[in-house]
């Protein structure tokens, strides 16, 4: 079955994952929220270390005495009853009115920080946006809107480069986990990655050419 076109973007939630505001990392969030603003999108975001997010997915967020803990069950269930708790309820109704979804972080051990993967652990419930009535990757819960990756990484590009000697190895297979198995998994239509290398090389005029070339990415892919 066809998956349907993405909706053109007129909201977007971006969820940035770096504890240094003074980051590139948070400063390649701002400029991808300042480059949509300039496109009439409305842009809503969370700072999950500004928030002090709570990454884990405990019994305690739904079961108040002993029993054997399913968690997707539990969430599940919670849905069903209306009795999922702030700040993953809230968080989860910002995910479902956005058009486009933005994960900002940076790229650490070949993945996301461990707050941003209990983020997706916590938000992406089931029985919202996959499960239950709904299915997975083409029929999941959020399917005809699109998502991005925002990154930055400690290596150069060479390094990330497929088979490059010497090398980390290649940035998609890295990310496979996270386009594939999170944001497809829901029904995301998946735009190409924005990467950000070694920007801690960079000097001040390196470092504004590179959130700019970030910028013109952005308008690249929303073209719509």
């Amino acid at each position: 079955m066809s998956t349907p076109p993405a909706a053109p973007t007129r909201s977007a939630l971006i969820v940035h994952a770096h504890p240094e505001p003074d980051s590139f990392s948070s400063a390649q969030a701002a400029a991808v929220a300042e480059q949509l603003r300039s496109r009439d999108v409305q842009v809503h975001q969370i700072d999950l270390y500004a928030e002090g997010w709570d990454p884990v997915l405990a019994r305690e967020h739904f079961m108040d005495g002993p029993g054997y803990f399913k968690p997707q069950a539990e969430q599940m269930q919670a849905v069903v009853t209306g009795t999922l708790d702030d700040p993953v309820a809230a968080h989860l109704r910002q995910v479902q009115q956005a058009d486009l979804l933005v994960l900002s972080f940076p790229l650490w051990w070949f993945s996301m920080p461990a707050i941003m993967k209990g983020w997706v652990d916590r938000v992406f419930v089931m029985g919202a946006t996959f499960g239950g009535e709904h299915g997975i990757f083409e029929r999941g819960g959020l399917r005809g809107k699109k998502a991005i990756v925002v990154l930055t990484t400690g290596g150069a590009q060479p390094a990330f480069a497929p088979a490059a000697p010497g090398g980390y190895g290649d940035i998609d297979a890295f990310l496979f986990h996270i386009h594939r198995g999170m944001l497809e998994f829901v029904g995301y239509d998946v735009l190409p990655p924005v990467i950000t290398y070694g920007p801690t090389r960079l000097d001040g005029a390196e470092r504004a050419a590179a959130l700019a070339h970030v910028q013109a990415h952005i308008a690249n892919l929303l073209g719509d």
